[in-house]
């Protein structure tokens, strides 16, 4: 596992620069997440701009006017704060989590690029400014509005994602609220999706965005940025994982190994305390045996079986011979769930991408997804650790709840994109 990407540069490359600690591996997949989205949505939203299903909306900008105080003052606090983090962190060996939420910094360094920012923006605002500032009418295409979606779906989203991961984990969250808020870690996804579509919808309709064409360009975006941000979780060990595969365990030199279910036992004994502290009893711990059979022997172990070693929680037993930060490991293996959504949801890209040009009755093509979407997560749900419910003798997670409605909701939309906009060949 690659906590963060100075792990990931020296296992790769024999590469230490310190300064790469910054960069959270899990932070890291989350933006390239944002950016392929927002460059599948730009590409979609053009293609169909040209086939004129979407078009411009008229505004009024001024232009030519300078840099007023506010905007200056607003790019100075902007770059201070950054500048006292990412001056402050070079040469700091407190855990990024910990040192992002602390008081610490490089006052210094915050004033020079808060100056710098402040500079900046007086700068390029001056080089084109009037002597009397002009009020001009502009076209203003959907696919320009990317960046504010963006933004949008970054604030709304991680928003969202909090707010449905401490709900469903609400003991955690009562135990320590400012932790769980602040944490690197604990975003429930359809949180953020919930939440972001609501933000993103509304500001389409406000801008005069039809949104059925929106949400259809959206979905493969959604998909791949979907899998993409599980390779966030699968690489940085994020304690988004399965239950446990009681066909393998963690053994002495902290490698994953094939063993029989005595052994699997004597494991759960012999670390008896990790499993009461996380599932409460021994008994409680959710499992499934599946060795990996014959037919599959050219997989690796670990694509049924993983224990997530130098895992970014720290969640597990201590590794031999491991000094410092990031030392656990499962002490079972678990199955790694995020690689599986990788799998299947980035050919769920494929597939949307593939049918975008032959499906033409608007809506259809976001039921689509939120049916494969759902579908996804409701299965991937058997396998994986989450908190349940108990709904007259049903015990479902939040997720397998949620799955259901898209998949519902998937079949609904399609039915009211086919009675409300026949099908129509725009060429």
């Amino acid at each position: 596992m690659y906590p963060n990407l100075f792990y990931a540069f020296r296992d790769l490359f024999g590469i230490e620069w310190p300064w790469l600690k910054i960069i959270q591996t899990f932070g890291f997949f989350v933006a390239l997440a944002f950016l392929a989205a927002a460059y599948v949505l730009t590409s979609e939203l053009r293609r169909r701009e040209k086939l004129g299903l979407l078009g411009p909306v008229e505004e009024t900008i001024v232009e030519g006017k300078p840099a007023s105080v506010g905007d200056m003052l607003l790019s100075a606090l902007i770059g201070f704060i950054l500048g006292f983090k990412i001056f402050g962190i070079i040469g700091s060996d407190s855990d990024f989590r910990d040192y992002l939420l602390s008081a610490q910094g490089s006052v210094i360094g915050g004033i020079v690029l808060g100056a710098a920012m402040a500079y900046y923006k007086y700068y390029t605002k001056k080089k084109t400014a009037l002597a009397t500032p002009k009020q001009v009418k502009v076209k203003v295409w959907p696919h320009q509005r990317v960046p504010d979606f963006t933004i949008q779906a970054a604030v709304a989203g991680l928003i969202g994602a909090k707010i449905f991961h401490n709900l469903e984990n609400w003991s955690e969250f009562t135990a320590d609220p400012w932790g769980s808020l602040f944490s690197a870690s604990g975003l429930t996804f359809y949180g953020g999706l919930i939440v972001a579509a609501y933000v993103i919808i509304r500001y389409a309709r406000s801008k005069e965005i039809n949104w059925k064409h929106l949400v259809d360009s959206a979905a493969p975006a959604l998909m791949l940025a979907y899998a993409i941000g599980r390779m966030g979780c699968q690489f940085s060990g994020d304690g988004d994982w399965g239950i446990n595969n009681s066909a393998y365990i963690t053994n002495a030199a902290g490698k994953i190994e094939k063993v029989a279910p005595a052994q699997y036992q004597a494991v759960m004994q012999q670390e008896s305390a990790y499993f009461i502290r996380h599932f409460g009893s021994i008994e409680a711990v959710p499992h499934k045996y599946y060795a990996k059979p014959e037919a599959l022997s050219w997989l690796p172990d670990w694509f049924v079986a993983y224990n997530y070693p130098h895992n970014v929680v720290n969640d597990g037993v201590k590794l031999p011979a491991c000094e410092g930060e990031y030392c656990s490991a499962l002490p079972v293996g678990v199955f790694p769930t995020p690689l599986y959504e990788i799998i299947v949801c980035g050919a769920f890209f494929l597939v949307l991408m593939g049918i975008r040009r032959k499906v033409t009755t608007p809506g259809v093509i976001f039921g689509i997804y939120l049916i494969l979407n759902g579908l996804e997560r409701f299965f991937v749900e058997k396998i994986r650790v989450n908190t349940k419910y108990d709904i007259f003798g049903f015990h479902p997670t939040q997720a397998e709840l949620i799955a259901s409605l898209l998949v519902i909701g998937g079949a609904v939309l399609i039915w009211y994109a086919r009675k409300t906009k026949p099908a129509a060949n725009p060429a």
